[in-house]
């Protein structure tokens, strides 16, 4: 077996981490940008699953309009939204993905979309994954894998219903 030299081995190594580090999955013109879940602790039933970002590059417009996973009962889609002082957070029926449009779906977003986890079946944690079926009204269902992850940025988010 031949040696590589170190930049070769840096190389590889370089390569293969950022086809792993690579997390989105395509749907048409719909790209689903590394969709992640944060952990929850043993007695918490909720959780939060959240995308870097959902973009339509297509010329129309599309909706996500459910969801579902093994992981838990129901997936719902909410909305956190400032109403004055105070932050609501409310279901909502669809989200909007407009054509040529990126809408961004981070845990820190005060003003955002999330899905959320009803009737978790195990808690989740940090470095487990589990997949997740997403419906959309045009594109049709993808299924992604979300990796649960402690966020790097505002990681003492909470969600309290």
């Amino acid at each position: 077996m031949r040696k590589l030299s170190p930049s070769m081995a840096f190389l590889v190594i370089l390569l293969s981490s950022s086809v792993v580090c690579a997390h989105d999955f395509k749907l048409g013109d719909l790209t689903i940008d590394h969709p992640y879940a944060t952990p929850t602790v043993a007695t918490q039933t909720t959780g939060a699953v959240y995308f870097r970002n959902l973009r339509n590059r297509g010329a129309t417009s599309d909706r996500l309009i459910s969801a579902q996973t093994p992981a838990s009962a129901r997936v719902g889609l909410h909305r956190m939204q400032m109403e004055g002082n105070v932050m609501r957070m409310r279901e909502v029926s669809a989200i909007e993905l407009p054509a040529k449009s990126e809408l961004r779906m981070g845990h820190a977003s005060t003003d955002g979309y999330h899905l959320m986890l009803e009737g978790l079946k195990a808690p989740l944690k940090d470095g487990d994954s589990f997949p997740l079926t997403l419906r959309f009204e045009r594109a049709g269902e993808k299924t992604v894998q979300i990796h649960v992850q402690t966020p790097r940025k505002s990681a003492s988010h909470e969600h309290k219903h």
